[in-house]
């Protein structure tokens, strides 16, 4: 077995201009290049050249044709990566139906909340059909009991069906192309309807020179699942409308050994990357115990950032430790995006690496102004960028009046990018979209001309008048030697007489007790010296784990309800009968 060509011999190179995802794949099946799989050793699986995958795609398409079911049905789809879900997804395309890509289990102990997050997935969608991986089929039979789902199971349930002589009926320009389930920070995860036209000009800007430079020698490397809309459309969906070659291995495969990862761009000669914060960390961390020797970065001339808030400090770790390995600083590339707006709406400069705002923290608590300041009293924020080409951000205040330079509010957004609205829900299509514009639910400044992003809006925690960011405080606490990046959550509540309480959730368990109370109270005196307010730290196990998104972002809403509800008390152990 053979990895596909990171180039083409014959083909012309088309940096985008498609009408919708079938004509691309129409026009990749040409080509040599295509998608390879990687197991967490490093040892190739499987290879999916897009020709193979056009022609997986037209079967797929015409056992679903004849089937019965009709244009506009939704199928949904465990994402795993493995070449089943390319095949169903496209296969999705050409029979008119739309695919939902949905996440895999959080965890260990996590079957009945998958089965219940599964079902409201399904019953949301409406979806018809369903497929899993044959690790999750009896998951997905469970959840799709009582739904409107025709049709569950692995994907030899599909296979059984078949394949009739029909018509193949793609999804054109103008259509819908699939739902995507945004990260809902701030509540269950939505549907959003992303449509051909959009999901074209989002990739279109993307690939451009205002975006990745995408040229025809590129090469990526990904671990990020498929139902992130960074991994679908950053690393399948923008793949495809570039006939370009990617090396993929699975989340899991990654949070195992995360060198793999590096492991993959060295071999490969790979140019282009992608991860939040966390993943950089993760690595970084990781090759604290382990050799590098051999290990040759210098072809990536692109390292994407995004999916969550920025950590400078990961970043700067995360170049220490690598600059020997050849990783060139200036790789780094900050964006910022969402789901509603496909994936993208800004992006940093190529080649320039991250920049950091510093602000003095005082002046952007009490007067929502980003000061710029140096000192023990500023706080770093990575920039993000400028919008992309047809697009248009503006920062507004609460009356809604734009702001200038410096002065943080809500940020809204308009373009050829912006969803339809939330599948199903008409509600929260208006609350978010009004006359063109996309509210984005996140906080923001300029800085000259270039976007900052402070947090989500609805995250923000206000005491005594003061607006505090969670993330100060997790930041601040995850700097304690006994935690790691990504332990803690700060969210508030609000007391009988109506007054915000600071609760921080860590997920940590000493075995010794005094232990665990050494550890509260260092985590509470963090606290305080963070933001200057007392807060109620809970100490929780670490298989319980912090509630996470499907795009793989800390969920602070649900870790306050599971806090409300009494889920972390004795850390998070089931209470005994």
């Amino acid at each position: 077995m053979t990895p596909t060509p990171t180039r083409n011999a014959a083909l012309p190179y088309r940096r985008g201009g498609f009408g919708c995802l079938a004509e691309a794949l129409d026009y990749a099946a040409r080509s040599e290049t295509g998608m390879n799989f990687y197991d967490a050793r490093g040892r190739l699986t499987a290879v999916l050249p897009w020709r193979e995958a056009q022609a997986q795609a037209h079967i797929f398409a015409r056992r679903l044709i004849g089937a019965g079911f009709a244009v506009g049905d939704r199928l949904l789809i465990t994402a795993e990566t493995w070449p089943g879900c390319i095949t169903a997804f496209l296969g999705a395309q050409y029979a008119g139906l739309l695919p939902v890509p949905v996440a895999l289990p959080a965890g260990l102990g996590a079957r009945d909340a998958y089965i219940e997050q599964l079902r409201r997935q399904l019953t949301a969608s409406g979806a018809v059909a369903a497929l899993s991986v044959d690790s999750l089929a009896g998951y997905l039979a469970t959840a799709a009991e009582g739904t409107g789902v025709q049709l569950a199971g692995p994907m030899a349930a599909f296979d059984a069906l078949p394949e009739k002589p029909v018509d193949l009926r793609p999804l054109g320009p103008g259509q819908q192309c699939y739902l995507q389930f945004s990260s809902g920070s701030t509540r269950f995860p939505l549907g959003v309807d992303i449509r051909q036209a959009p999901l074209m000009a989002n990739i279109d800007a993307t690939l451009s020179p205002q975006g990745l430079d995408l040229r025809d020698d590129d090469r990526a490397v990904s671990w990020l699942p498929w139902y992130h809309d960074m991994g679908l459309i950053g690393f399948l969906l923008a793949a495809l409308c570039s006939q370009r070659s990617v090396d993929v291995m699975s989340s899991s495969d990654f949070a195992r050994r995360p060198l793999q990862w590096l492991t993959l761009i060295a071999q490969s000669r790979a140019t282009i990357t992608y991860s939040p914060s966390f993943g950089y960390d993760l690595a970084a961390r990781r090759a604290q115990t382990q050799s590098l020797e051999g290990l040759d970065l210098s072809s990536l001339r692109v390292a994407g950032i995004g999916g969550d808030m920025i950590q400078a400090p990961v970043l700067r770790r995360f170049i220490e430790t690598f600059a020997p390995a050849g990783f060139n600083r200036g790789a780094f590339l900050p964006c910022y995006g969402m789901a509603e707006m496909c994936v993208a709406l800004s992006f940093s400069e190529i080649d320039r690496g991250f920049m950091i705002d510093s602000v003095d923290r005082d002046s952007l608590v009490d007067k929502q102004i980003a000061a710029p300041a140096t000192g023990t009293n500023a706080r770093e924020f990575v920039i993000c960028g400028r919008p992309l080409p047809g697009h248009t951000v503006e920062i507004r205040d609460a009356a809604g009046k734009p702001l200038g330079e410096r002065h943080v509010g809500r940020i809204f957004a308009q373009g050829p990018s912006v969803m339809a609205g939330y599948f199903g829900e008409p509600e929260a299509s208006a609350a978010v979209l009004q006359d063109g514009w996309l509210d984005t639910g996140d906080l923001g400044y300029w800085c000259e001309g270039e976007i900052v992003v402070t947090g989500r809006a609805k995250d923000l925690i206000i005491v005594n008048g003061r607006n505090i960011w969670p993330q100060d405080i997790e930041w601040a606490v995850e700097a304690i030697a006994a935690l790691r990046r990504g332990d803690a959550c700060a969210f508030s509540v609000q007391d009988d007489d109506g007054a915000e309480r600071i609760i921080v959730v860590v997920q940590a368990w000493p075995a010794d007790a005094d232990a665990r109370a050494a550890l509260r109270d260092a985590i509470a005196q963090k606290v305080k010296e963070t933001v200057g307010v007392d807060g109620v730290v809970q100490l929780i196990l670490p298989s319980v784990g912090l509630p996470m998104t499907s795009s793989g972002k800390l969920s602070r809403s649900r870790a306050r309800t599971h806090w409300l509800a009494g889920a972390y008390e004795n850390g998070g152990r089931p209470s005994k009968p």
